[in-house]
This record gives structure tokens, sequence and C-alpha cells, in this order.
């Protein structure tokens, strides 16, 4: 657990209560009588058990980077090439979910043969709550900060002005993006940034 059950704001102990306090009751109302030999709080142990073993047959990010997704700062995926990544090596859909249009969670699912304890583990299609990701998002990295980035103008009717990054110009054109001194993508209609698809045409006055 200490090395794959972690909580992101360094509080373990707290973080393993929540979780069995929210949902070790699934084994936690197990009779004693199911054990062989049951020592008090023996369906603890077994839960935490049971999560990580499993846990370590989901490598998440080996799923997707077998697709070509990684995390990424400035790369968008698509939800449905994300799920289809996750799905394919079990041979059933998962959820994932999202917070701020970033990947934030996969929900893996599991009908259970024989006892929850002891029992073989099904993977299964998902049942309740749904993906609530948008069409495109982002996987970012587990650590690290953005690059910085700039904005310079490029193609179609030369803007006047100066060229360099970051400084105002006038005329028609599309704004790639440059990131870390490459050009990674560019602005779409409403300012957002994609690294892929049809680059936005702007037109701009000196002011």
């Amino acid at each position: 657990m200490n090395q794959y059950w972690k909580d992101y704001q360094g509080d373990d102990e707290s973080f393993w209560e929540h979780e069995w306090d929210k949902h070790g009751t699934c084994i936690s109302t197990l009779e004693p009588g199911c054990y062989d030999n049951y020592s008090p709080q023996q369906e603890v142990v077994a839960y935490f058990q049971k999560a990580v073993d499993l846990f370590k047959t989901l490598d998440s990010y080996s799923f997707l980077a077998a697709k070509g997704i990684t995390p990424s700062f400035t790369t968008i995926y698509s939800s449905a090439s994300i799920m289809e990544a996750l799905a394919a090596p079990r041979g059933v859909e998962v959820t994932i979910r999202c917070r701020n249009g970033e990947l934030d969670e996969i929900w893996y699912f599991y009908n259970v043969r024989g006892s929850v304890d002891t029992g073989e583990f099904v993977p299964t299609q998902p049942d309740g709550a749904k993906s609530n990701c948008p069409a495109d998002v982002k996987y970012l990295p587990k650590t690290g900060t953005p690059p910085s980035t700039t904005v310079t103008s490029s193609t179609g009717t030369p803007p006047t002005g100066t060229p360099t990054p970051g400084a105002p110009f006038s005329g028609r054109g599309t704004l790639p993006v440059t990131s870390g001194g490459k050009t990674n993508g560019c602005i779409i209609s409403g300012g957002t940034w994609y690294t892929t698809g049809t680059c936005a045409t702007y037109t701009a006055t000196a002011s």
C-alpha cells in the first residue's frame, strides 16, 4: 500500500481510513464463519489486499501507451480513444471521469464468481454512473509543471509588424503555439489551444 495506494496530499492513513469506511463495507459484512480460522479484523486485511492485487493487474498507463496515448501538458486526446485503449486488454468497456476537462479517474468493473475474499473477479461492462468527460480531454503528467508558452503569428496573409513571439501584430493569419522552442499546435476558434485540427484564422489591427 505504501507503493500502490498513496494519498496525493501525503496523508496515507486518513486516505486508507476513508476508503475502508466508504468501500470496505462490501467485505466487512461477511460472516466470520466465511473465513477459515477467523481472527478479529481479518476482513480489513482481506479488503486492502484484494484491492491492491486487482490494481496491480490494471496497468492503465501501459494500456494507454500501447495506443500512443501518453501524459502531456500540450496534447489533447479524444475520450473515445482513451476508453477504447483501456477496454482493449480486458475486452470490456470502462468508465472515465474528468475534472476541468482533465482525465481524473478510471473505473474498472467486475463480477465476482464466489466469495469476495477468495472468489474470481471477472471483468464486466460498466454499471451505474457513466463517463462525464467531454469529447476531448487532457491527460496530464502526475508531476512537473506546464512549459511556458508563447503565441506567434504565421501563414495566411503575413501580418505586419514585429515577428517577436508574444508581440502585437496586425494583418490576417493563424496563431501557432510555441512550447519549449518548438511549434506545437495552434489557436482555434474561441481561443482554445489544440495540437491537431484546423487552425482558426484571425484578423488583427495594430492599436
